[in-house]
């Protein structure tokens, strides 16, 4: 029997800055996982990644990532993908950083 298909973001670093981002239903960027398109068909989410790493003037590094549906939009499923929902670790900064 074949696998239950686990719901996917597209998922990349931004070319410019390095930062993580993801890319909405609307094809375009953002550094907020909760407003990244929650892909949940298999053929959906292929066409998705290449369309996503055919845009190499904008981004680097594209992958499918595992999430599921939240009360929010979209939750990361691994550690490594919620570690990545906040920023770079090394110091205060960027998504780290609370809005004054």
């Amino acid at each position: 029997m074949a696998r239950r298909f686990t719901p996917k973001v597209v998922t990349a670093n931004a070319l410019l800055d390095g930062d993580v981002v993801y890319l909405t239903a609307d094809d375009h960027w953002t550094r907020d996982h909760t407003k990244a398109e929650l892909i949940e068909d298999e053929a959906h989410a292929a066409i998705r990644l290449l369309d996503a790493q055919a845009r190499q003037s904008e981004i680097v590094g594209a992958y499918l990532a595992d999430a599921t549906a939240g009360p929010d939009g979209p939750e990361p499923v691994h550690f490594r993908e919620a570690f990545r929902t906040r920023g770079p670790s090394n110091y205060a900064h960027g998504k780290q950083v609370e809005p004054s």
